[in-house]
């Protein structure tokens, strides 16, 4: 198992600004890069948050070290996978350093409620600023970002107009036409965690077994694989988070740019429900030592600033109002959001699991 481990503290050394560009690596590392401070800006605050997280993204880093311009609270970093980063908090126990768990998709976020990680806060900061359906409905844990589940097709094989749900992809015309990850991934267990919500199991269990029936090929590969196969006519549709083709597009990788001009992003359900949406998100920990610091860390996440960071940095949708979002993601349109909420995917998990195996969905 290895972990990753950084420190973001206010300093002075100009050098360390190039550590950043380093990070993300799952090495065990320690790296103290330093923020360009500014000229009216002034620590507020002392100390330290300790925040465990599996979002493995640099530009992330970029708000760490904005928290630190502004209130002086260092923040320590440990990054690996979400589970391991749950195990070791466990097994920490009462002497877990850890403040804040942060990971993507609430399906994880369960994962740690279950182990009973986190605490109850009271913010009224969070609670205004995080839609109802993206918080947990105790106050456990809140949304960070948003993350569409849609359809990618190919241009060429398909018109746009003959796309409207992910319940039709189960239909008979879509026959050896669809592509998508396995069903141990966790997106895919919380699109159908949502689904049993809205629909109930039955007809959740229908859905999956006809679209296992429509596969083109046995699942295969991450979110990626499922786009470039799209291209390459493997299959004509694939479900996918939309911010792998927003990433593929902006690449300067010329076989992910061909991939993404030879397909396009079609947002399902809005006559209906809408698009099912996941998050990233995050709580503090039962056991936080430095817990006043911990909720102040996640309301600064929740701020304009913050919020722009995390949608322009990974192509993300920001889950406050009036956020710019990055430009080749504002160009996928706007939609409607299917609006159950998140925790239904972690609560329903269980029947998921065993519901993609009576169907054969690998």
């Amino acid at each position: 198992m290895k972990w990753t481990r950084r420190k973001f503290a206010a300093a002075v050394a100009s050098a360390a600004v190039l550590a950043v560009a380093a990070c993300g690596q799952s090495t065990e590392t320690v790296t103290e890069p330093t923020p360009e401070v500014a000229a009216d800006s002034a620590p507020v605050a002392a100390g330290e948050v300790n925040v465990y997280s599996s979002r493995h993204y640099d530009t992330d880093d970029i708000l760490y070290e904005r928290f630190t311009e502004e209130t002086g609270i260092e923040v320590n970093l440990i990054e690996g996978d979400a589970d391991e980063l749950i195990e070791r908090i466990k097994n920490e126990g009462a002497n877990s350093p850890a403040d804040i768990l942060m990971t993507v998709d609430a399906g994880r976020l369960w994962r740690a409620e279950q182990e009973e990680l986190f605490q109850s806060i009271e913010s009224a900061v969070l609670e205004s600023a995080v839609p109802e359906n993206l918080q947990h409905p105790d106050n456990l844990w809140f949304g960070l970002t948003k993350r569409a589940r849609v359809i990618v097709y190919n241009t060429e094989a398909v018109d746009p107009s003959e796309l409207s749900t992910y319940e039709a992809l189960a239909e008979p015309e879509w026959e050896g036409r669809v592509c998508i990850r396995s069903s141990n991934n966790i997106y895919n267990q919380s699109l159908l965690g949502s689904m049993v919500e809205s629909k109930g199991l039955e007809a959740t269990e229908a859905w999956a077994e006809g679209l296992v029936s429509n596969l083109a090929r046995p699942p295969e590969g991450g979110d990626t694989d499922q786009i470039k196969a799209v291209a390459a006519g493997q299959c004509d549709v694939a479900i996918v988070n939309h911010y792998y083709w927003a990433r593929m597009a902006k690449s300067d990788a010329p076989e992910n740019q061909a991939a993404t001009e030879a397909t396009a992003v079609f947002f399902p359900n809005q006559e209906g429900r809408g698009t099912h949406v996941n998050i990233s998100g995050a709580g503090v920990l039962v056991n936080a030592p430095n817990r006043e610091n911990a909720i102040a860390f996640l309301e600064f996440l929740v701020t304009p600033e913050a919020q722009q960071i995390f949608a322009e940095g990974n192509n993300e949708y920001p889950v406050v109002e009036g956020v710019d979002i990055d430009p080749v993601v504002a160009e996928l349109g706007d939609f409607k959001v299917d609006e159950v909420n998140v925790s239904a995917y972690g609560r329903n998990n269980p029947e998921v699991v065993k519901l993609v195996d009576r169907v054969g969905w690998k």
